[in-house]
Order: structure tokens, then C-alpha cells, then sequence
């Protein structure tokens, strides 16, 4: 599934197309997504002026006029289509960063021409995507978004935050950074690589970011530091993909050249003079990928 990174780059990438234009004509091919589509999706979209975009943790929300807000989960697939004019212009692609698909008409599932020009298509082949309209007053109330922690980007990430959420905790390091609850929007991939530039053991508990008063340990303003800068050393990469895909103007998914421990089980750890292999286990279901002589 896109991850925070590749989330904030689509959502750049449709901010340009979309902030200051209107919803001329909505097409909706399908009732459903991965959950139904709101009642009257169509007749509430159409007209409406796109104030601005913004990401709250995987979720990309298009601020409406009338104080409405459009939210959109890509799920594995979810992926736009952004053609500027005529039928014959050219296109671009923001989303495809994990399955190599290919361009099948019949997946697309909701086709929205704006003012001046831009044709933007939400093509989904698994259909795990989905897009909701909420109120912007209820949207911290939201179903989908009532619990979620902090956003790691944001000042109130830091050593302190994360030694009073971690203290007295049973939990690993690895589930604790993946609980939504504490941190939004964080995934497997970027929590491994955090994790690694942190020299912290991804099985390690918890508990070791705070000190027994709850004052933030040494490692808890490594790991705070390092999630801040992987995510945006990810962002400026445009994301990771994960395939044998490149986009034509090659804007994003470089950022799985720059792993160092992600998907490299048996290979030596990239850490200067270190004789570590970087080794994969599987924690909850989801694989680990770290350095048994660096993270400790």
C-alpha cells in the first residue's frame, strides 16, 4: 500500500491541477469503491470550487467551497490520471508506485473534467481506494479519522511525545511506531528505514524512549530525528516504487535507491566499516528488514 510519501506526492501532483478550478462534469461509472460512494457523489460535486489540498496521514483531502471536504484513500491500486485538454494530449500518472497494471479503461471508475482544461480519471483495479464527502467541521470526528495520531511532520512529533506515548508499553518498537494511534500515517517501509538511521532494533520494546520518570531517553531524539528525515528525504525522492516502473519524466519513485535496510535481507549493511547482513523477519504479519550489528 502507498505510504506517507507517495501520498503526499500525488497529492502535489493533482494540487496543481485542481486548486482554484471547479468540478465542471463528475462521471461516476460505479456505486461503489472499496465502500459505497455518498449519496448524490455527482449532483454534490459538480460546481464546486476546489479551495486547496492537503494529506492527513494516507488520506488526501480536496477542501471544497462550502465548507465540504472531498477525502480519497488510493487503498493498493487507487491511481490518477491527469490529462490537460483535448483527448489526444498528453497525460500524466500520479499513484502507480506498487503494481504494474497497465492502462484498462474499464477500471476507470470516476472521471472528473475541471475548469480550464484538466480531465482528472480515478483508475482502481483492486477497488480498495475509496472517497468520502464530510463536512470540514466534522472531519476530525469522522469515522476515518477519529483516533488518528499525530502527523510525524509536524512539531508535535518529538523526543517528549514519544516517550510519554512509549512509557510503560509492552509493545515492540516496530508495533508501536505502526499503531495509527500514536503516529499517522507511518508504514512498514519508512518505520524499517527509521528505524535503521535510529541504530534501534525493530523487535526492541518500546519502553526504551523513556527514562522511569518518563523523560525522553537518547534514543527516543534518534528515532524522532530520523523519522522527520526519512520521510522527507522520501518526499523529495517523490516516493518509493516498487516495481519496474518509471514514470516517462522519471518526477518520482526514487527513493527505493536510496533504501538501506528495506528489501535487502542478505545483503551487507550499508553503514561504512560495518560487517553486518541485513537481515528480514516477520513481525505481525509484516516483514523487518534491519542491521543485527547497528540496531541494537
Amino acid at each position: 500500500m502507498p505510504e506517507l510519501p507517495e501520498v503526499e506526492t500525488v497529492c502535489r501532483g493533482l494540487a496543481s491541477v485542481l486548486a482554484g478550478r471547479r468540478f465542471l462534469k463528475v462521471e461516476q461509472r460505479r456505486k461503489d469503491l472499496r465502500f459505497p460512494l455518498p449519496q448524490g457523489f455527482v449532483r454534490r460535486l459538480t460546481g464546486r470550487r476546489v479551495n486547496r489540498l492537503d494529506r492527513r496521514a494516507k488520506y488526501i483531502l480536496v477542501h471544497l467551497d462550502g465548507a465540504e471536504v472531498l477525502a480519497v484513500h488510493l487503498g493498493m491500486t487507487g491511481r490518477f490520471l491527469v490529462r490537460q485538454g483535448s483527448p489526444s494530449a498528453g497525460s500524466d500518472l500520479l499513484g502507480e508506485f506498487v503494481h504494474d497494471h497497465g492502462h484498462l479503461d474499464k477500471h476507470d471508475h470516476l472521471v472528473f473534467t475541471m475548469s480550464g482544461g484538466p480531465v482528472v480519471t480515478y483508475n482502481d483495479v483492486r477497488r480498495f481506494g475509496y472517497m468520502t464527502l464530510i463536512a470540514e467541521r466534522d472531519l476530525e470526528r469522522d469515522s476515518f479519522f477519529q483516533g488518528l495520531g499525530i502527523e510525524p511532520l509536524s512539531d508535535e512529533l518529538d523526543a517528549a511525545y514519544l516517550a510519554r506515548r512509549a512509557g510503560g508499553k509492552k509493545t515492540d518498537l516496530k508495533a508501536f511506531l505502526m499503531d495509527q494511534r500514536i503516529v499517522a500515517g507511518l508504514g512498514n517501509i519508512y518505520v524499517c528505514e527509521a528505524l535503521y538511521r535510529a541504530q534501534l532494533n525493530p523487535r526492541g520494546g518500546a519502553a526504551r524512549l523513556a527514562t522511569r520518570s518518563g523523560k525522553p531517553t537518547p534514543a527516543a531524539q534518534r528515532l524522532a530525528t530520523a523519522i522527520k528525515a526519512v520521510l522527507l528525504d522520501a518526499i523529495r525522492a517523490g516516493g518509493s516504487t516498487l516495481r519496474d516502473y518509471k514514470q516517462a519524466d522519471g518526477s518520482i519513485g526514487r527513493f527505493q535507491n536510496q533504501f538501506a535496510v528495506y528489501g535487502r535481507a542478505g545483503q551487507p549493511c550499508a553503514k561504512p566499516r560495518c560487517r553486518g547482513t541485513v537481515r528480514r523477519k516477520t513481525q505481525a504479519g509484516r516483514s523487518s528488514f534491519y542491521c543485527p550489528v547497528c540496531q541494537r
